[in-house]
């Protein structure tokens, strides 16, 4: 069965660059991404690794824990990570999960036979504290992730987690949000004291409440 936005996700052990994990223990009270990539040595993934790697203290800042994946084994990302410190000009300072038996890419739905019998896609899941699954995002092979976008999803679902608001198209951290239909325009004031804005009853904007 593949998994989906409210799952919990599925607890795993695994050997990584960084030790044996137990995921939902490495995860602890905060936030998690995991993702997977096609295989090591390949230049979109060497890329991406780079990426996530220049965005840790933004990931921190979210409380977010990030993990990779691959079906290839832990000798070669050993090696690999020096050509993405190298080529990439940064440290890797996350574990890449090592799946040779696939277990964790069956567990998640990675690999996609229509796509590459062998070869995990590229999928995204981002994990609440709740250990419940909040976005899924999956990318061809040919394609890298961005992973500003990534960060804006993590800021929108943390956001939403804790008061009644939505974020509309391309919201940005600092950017007006959506007041929850559920809540009545009478009782925005109280809730929302920074003020509001009625477009139509149904579309209530309010600025983000959780930044001075």
């Amino acid at each position: 069965m593949a998994l989906r936005l409210g799952d919990t996700a599925p607890d795993f052990s695994a050997e990584t660059t960084e030790g044996t994990i137990h995921f939902h223990e490495y995860l602890g009270d905060g936030w998690g991404v995991l993702f997977s990539h096609p295989a090591d040595y390949t230049p979109v993934c060497t890329t991406e690794l780079g990426a996530v790697a220049k965005l840790r203290d933004e990931f921190t800042k979210r409380n977010t824990k990030v993990i990779a994946l691959s079906v290839d084994g832990l000798d070669s990302h050993k090696s690999w990570i020096g050509d993405i410190n190298e080529t990439q000009n940064t440290v890797v300072n996350f574990p890449i999960i090592a799946d040779q038996d696939r277990k964790v890419s069956e567990l998640y739905d990675m690999i996609h036979p229509n796509s590459n019998e062998n070869f995990t896609v590229r999928s995204v899941f981002v994990i609440g504290p709740d250990k419940k699954i909040k976005l899924i995002i999956t990318y061809p092979a040919s394609t890298g992730r961005n992973f500003d976008e990534l960060l804006r999803v993590i800021d929108s679902l943390q956001l939403t987690a804790n008061y009644s608001v939505a974020t509309p198209a391309n919201w940005k951290h600092g950017d007006d949000v959506v007041v929850a239909p559920a809540i009545k325009t009478e009782d925005i004031p109280a809730k929302f004291p920074k003020g509001h804005k009625v477009v139509k009853p149904y579309l209530r904007m309010t600025p983000q409440p959780n930044i001075d």
